[in-house]
């Protein structure tokens, strides 16, 4: 199995090998033992989520704040996605920072998401799915957002979207009316 680092510690890009025959292809999504050997991150599965988004759609910056918050293993079995992480970990040295992957039905890539990471994503094509493993189950009083199209942030969607013909962004109204970066870093420990 092989993991990459993001520029983020705490976030990986898992590639896994694919293997092809004349019925179609085959490979592993996910095996919790090889996690744990090669990276030393435990993380058990606690909840499944899925979700279905049509071209244009922008989810997230999503995450659970506080102990023991929730990491997550995304991935992609139908369509593409450009999948972002925020580091949201007020101690880290790369708080603040962004960094973004490409996931698809075509590449077969998951994104392994330490707990405090923040995590969204643009769907590039219409009918794509995102399934997400998570540590823990959705606790609505720890549950945090920020507008992913924050200024202090400039995550690159709209470089992105181009690139893929998306005119105009579909965001739900909670995402839209999240908080900005700027009043987590009010708080930003020294």
């Amino acid at each position: 199995m092989n993991y990459r680092a993001l520029k983020i510690p705490g976030v990986w890009v898992f590639e896994p090998t694919v293997h092809p025959d004349n019925r179609g292809t085959f490979h592993e999504v996910f095996r919790r033992s090889q996690i744990s050997q090669n990276l030393g991150f435990e993380f058990e599965v606690l909840q499944v989520n899925q979700s279905e988004s049509q071209k244009g759609v922008i989810r997230g910056i999503h995450w659970t704040e506080g102990n023991p918050g929730q990491a997550k293993y995304v991935s992609c079995p139908k369509g593409a996605l450009w999948d972002v992480v925020v580091d949201l970990r007020k101690e880290s040295p790369t708080f603040g920072t962004w960094d973004a992957v490409l996931l698809s039905a075509e590449n077969s890539r998951c994104l392994l998401i330490s707990q405090g990471i923040g995590h969204a994503f643009l769907s590039l094509q219409n009918g794509t799915v995102a399934k997400y493993l998570c540590s823990s189950e959705f606790d609505p009083t720890a549950d945090r957002s920020i507008n992913p199209l924050d200024e202090v942030l400039a995550i690159d969607f709209r470089t992105v979207a181009d690139q893929h013909n998306i005119d105009e962004f579909i965001i739900s109204a909670k995402d839209e009316q999240a908080q900005s970066f700027s009043s987590l870093t009010v708080t930003k420990l020294s």
